[in-house]
C-alpha cells in the first residue's frame, strides 16, 4: 500500500514518564506500557463503553480483550493513563508489514475532553520517537469531529481522503 506521509517532522513530544492536571483538575500519569500492566489495561477495557468503540474495537469480551490487547503488545510501543492507580487511558503504536505504525488511542468516557487524550497522544509519540518509530498512521471516523481536530492538532495530515474512513499520518524523523 501506498500511503502519503507528511514531509514536516511533527513535534516536538515529551516522552514519559511525567504527569499532569487534567482540565477536570485531576492529577495524570502518563508512563511507558510494562510487562506488569496487563491486567490493569484489561480491566480498563472491559469497562470501556461499548458506545465508545470504534472500528469495532477494543473487544467487548474479557477473552477477546486479551487476545486483542496481546497482538498490540507484543511488538508495539505503549503508553498509559493513570489516575489514582487506575488506568483511564491507552494508546499505542503497532507495526504493520510495511514497517510504518498504526495508531489506537482509549480513553474512557469519564476521562473524555479533559485533556488526557492530547497528554497521551504527546507521550506516545515521544516514547515512539525515541524507539526509532519514523511514520505513523491511524484510520478515525469521519463523524468523529472531535478526533480529528486532536489528530490535525498534534501533527497528523488526511493521508486517503477517498475511502469511508479517515486516514491521516505523521513523519516522527526523516
Amino acid at each position: 500500500m501506498s500511503r502519503d506521509y507528511p514531509t514536516e517532522i511533527a513535534g516536538p513530544y515529551e516522552a514519559p514518564p511525567r504527569s499532569f492536571v487534567d482540565d477536570a483538575g485531576r492529577e495524570v500519569e502518563l508512563r511507558r506500557y510494562g510487562d506488569g500492566d496487563f491486567e490493569a489495561v484489561v480491566e480498563m477495557y472491559t469497562a470501556f463503553d461499548p458506545a465508545d468503540r470504534a472500528q469495532g474495537i477494543p473487544p467487548t469480551s474479557e477473552s477477546d480483550i486479551r487476545e486483542w490487547l496481546e497482538s498490540l503488545t507484543d511488538d508495539g510501543v505503549g503508553v498509559l493513563a493513570r489516575h489514582d492507580g487506575a488506568v483511564v487511558g491507552h494508546a499505542v503504536l503497532v507495526p504493520d508489514r510495511h514497517g510504518d505504525f498504526e495508531l489506537a488511542i482509549f480513553v474512557l468516557r469519564a476521562y473524555q475532553r479533559a485533556g488526557i487524550g492530547t497528554g497521551l497522544l504527546g507521550a506516545l509519540l515521544g516514547a515512539g520517537r525515541e524507539a526509532g518509530v519514523e511514520r505513523i498512521w491511524l484510520t478515525v471516523e469521519r463523524w468523529n469531529a472531535p478526533a480529528i481536530a486532536l489528530y490535525r492538532k498534534i501533527g497528523f495530515e488526511a493521508s486517503d481522503t477517498d475511502s469511508f474512513e479517515l486516514e491521516m499520518a505523521a513523519r516522527l524523523a526523516d
